[in-house]
């Protein structure tokens, strides 16, 4: 009898030690490698607590170059968070307001004349995205800026829906140029990489072309490189490590103050009454749980995710420079059931 007891007894702990094992975030990692679905680094926070904190695979297959946890990767739109908090930096210095005309500062069309910065931070300005039909290598904020003015009309009325606009943040931009007489990579690193010691972060122009970085690749693991120019959309190198820094610093308000983390948090009311789940850079998931605001970014072969549970101070960071091989919602998914 004790002889069958125990049996049972030592059946039930494996099996506890197996369910335990597969909601391990870093055995789900691991899997997703060793699936050949996942190439990069990759933060994952609990409750203020590192639970995983790896990098798997190359950063250059041709020259068979480890990925480290320091290696620089093309985040794309995970650039975004950092274009609207550079943009509440002027606004906290008095040098802009958000329902300002963005025309107050640059020159833009005339159907565009009355597109307030807000609107341009929030993807409600009807602003036409230019990222599905323009896309040639070296492309700059001002070939979009010259393709915007050869249209004639907004896509709908400022204010009236969410329509996810590359161009609005590139506008954005080119407004924090103006106002700051810096570059937009000036500006950030002196507002924001230097100050939180980010030092594997930069954006990419001609003079950190050169720099160490990860070679993007498809999932036939053929060359699918970073090749354009334009920033405020996109721009931006960097590594988990580092975002989780930027992460700190908005939950500690080092940056932004209180007032404006949680106008960034809020989510958009449209002109008919409803809202959006966008707030300024950062989409926004209310829940039982409570608010959760994440952004994913892609491009060539590069994939982001930075999901942040704002109630729980925990966070997914996974950066991949085998962009199509990715499939980043299931990754997320399945990280977060780890997490629970």
């Amino acid at each position: 009898m004790r002889t069958t007891l125990f049996s049972v007894l030592i059946g039930f702990i494996f099996i506890l030690q197996l369910s335990s094992c597969e909601k391990n975030s870093q055995d789900t990692v691991t899997k997703y490698y060793d699936k050949g679905e996942f190439n990069g680094s990759v933060l994952i926070i609990k409750n203020g607590k590192t639970v995983c904190d790896t990098a798997l695979g190359l950063s250059n297959i041709e020259k068979k170059i480890k990925l480290e946890k320091m290696t620089p990767i093309y985040i794309a739109s995970l650039s975004k968070p950092f274009t609207a908090v550079s943009i509440m930096l002027l606004q906290q210095k008095g040098l802009l307001n958000y329902d300002d005309k963005a025309s107050k500062y640059i020159s833009l069309p005339a159907y565009a004349q009355n597109v307030s910065i807000r609107q341009l931070l929030t993807h409600t300005s009807g602003i036409k995205d230019y990222e599905s039909i323009i896309s040639e290598k070296g492309l700059t904020n001002q070939q979009v800026l010259h393709w915007l003015a050869g249209l004639n009309k907004l896509q709908f009325p400022s204010g009236s829906q969410f329509e996810y606009s590359n161009s609005g943040f590139i506008i954005l931009s080119l407004i924090i140029e103006k106002i700051s007489k810096q570059s937009y990579g000036s500006f950030l690193n002196e507002h924001i990489f230097v100050p939180l010691k980010m030092k594997n972060t930069w954006v990419y122009d001609s003079s950190t072309a050169s720099k160490n970085r990860a070679t993007g690749y498809d999932k036939e693991k053929q060359p699918d490189d970073y090749s354009i120019l334009t920033t405020g959309d996109g721009g931006i190198y960097s590594t988990p490590e580092d975002l989780y820094r930027f992460d700190r610093a908005l939950r500690s308000f080092k940056l932004i103050n209180k007032s404006n983390t949680n106008l960034m948090y809020t989510p958009t009311k449209l002109s008919d009454g409803k809202f959006s789940s966008y707030g300024f850079g950062w989409f926004i998931e209310e829940s039982k749980g409570g608010k959760s605001v994440s952004h994913t970014g892609g491009l060539s072969g590069f994939r982001a995710i930075f999901w942040r549970d704002l109630n729980r101070n925990s966070c997914i960071i996974a950066l991949t420079n085998q962009g199509d091989a990715f499939p980043l919602a299931d990754f997320l998914k399945d990280i977060k059931t780890t997490l629970e």
